[in-house]
């Protein structure tokens, strides 16, 4: 079930949990936060459907949560803007799926006044076999996509 070029995603197929495999993201990269993951659930705002989004990690022992609702830009549901709650409501960032296959996605974030801009593979396990983790680095290499760091290796 890849989905490329065209690709169009109702939000249901977005929704659940994914778990960061690689990473180019200095947060992720920095090792003190573990198990990165985002929990995206369908939700309203102001009668938009969209994604309650919910990012989790572990740190110093205890789970940390970042919570933002994301917006799509798009009919195809590829394109988003996250909006944080709370304090985080100052702030956004706009990120898209680059790519869909069965088992895992590429996602890319633009540069915020905070964040450069960069790439996450996401995927629904959290741990993968070789086989996909040898599929995930052939087709960021046909995308022409270095430098992502595997961050599930501890």
């Amino acid at each position: 079930m890849e989905k490329e070029q065209q690709l169009s995603l109702p939000l249901e197929d977005i929704a659940g949990k994914w778990c960061i495999q690689y990473s180019n993201f200095p947060m992720w990269l920095k090792g003190d936060k573990k198990h990165p993951a985002f929990t995206y659930e369908l939700a309203l705002r102001k009668g938009v459907p969209g994604l309650k989004d919910t990012v989790s990690y572990l740190k110093s022992d205890k789970v940390r949560y970042i919570k933002g609702f994301d917006t799509a830009l798009n009919k195809a549901n590829t394109r988003f803007e996250w909006r944080g709650k709370g304090i985080l409501f100052l702030l956004s960032s706009r990120w898209e799926i680059r790519y869909m296959a069965e088992d895992w996605a590429l996602i890319y974030f633009e540069k915020t006044l905070f964040t450069p801009k960069g790439y996450d593979v996401i995927s629904r396990k959290e741990h993968l076999s070789d086989t996909i983790h040898k599929g995930i680095q052939a087709r960021l290499a046909a995308m022409g996509i270095a430098g992502l760091k595997n961050i599930t290796i501890v």
